[in-house]
């Protein structure tokens, strides 16, 4: 097994706003950074409340896993950050909607605050292809 890392790096996903990448491969791995629900094209939050962001964040989670040759049906681990724990089933229905079984295993997690001020964001680890 290779003990490399490589970038992934893509439009079609909000740019990193620090010093970090947007997804990095490696040992068979895809390990996605968090993904708020900015829209790629404008930099801004849908409209639609938190259902409208979840489902941004995981549209920005998919571009980043299938510029790594990957996909949401190999997602392992997955992490949810909401901003208000009352918003889970909002955000749990969304994030239904994108995985199937067997489905990943994941955590979620009330914040006091997301950058930009986020209502939620999502971070995955993914087989690489």
């Amino acid at each position: 097994m290779s003990n490399t890392k490589k970038p992934i790096v893509t439009d079609q996903a909000p740019g990193a706003i620090g010093p970090y990448s947007q997804a990095v491969a490696a040992n068979g791995f895809i390990f996605a950074s968090g993904q708020l629900g900015l829209d790629p094209a404008t930099g801004e939050f849908p409209s639609g409340g938190v259902e409208a962001q979840a489902k941004q964040s995981l549209e920005n989670v998919r571009a980043l896993l299938e510029a790594a040759g990957s996909g949401l049906d190999r997602v392992v681990k997955a992490t949810m950050f909401l901003k208000d724990m009352n918003d889970f089933a909002a955000a749990n229905a969304v994030y239904g909607t994108f995985f199937s079984e067997p489905f990943p295993a994941r955590s979620t997690i009330e914040v006091a605050r997301l950058p930009k001020d986020a209502l939620v964001e999502v971070e995955v680890i993914a087989l690489a292809d």
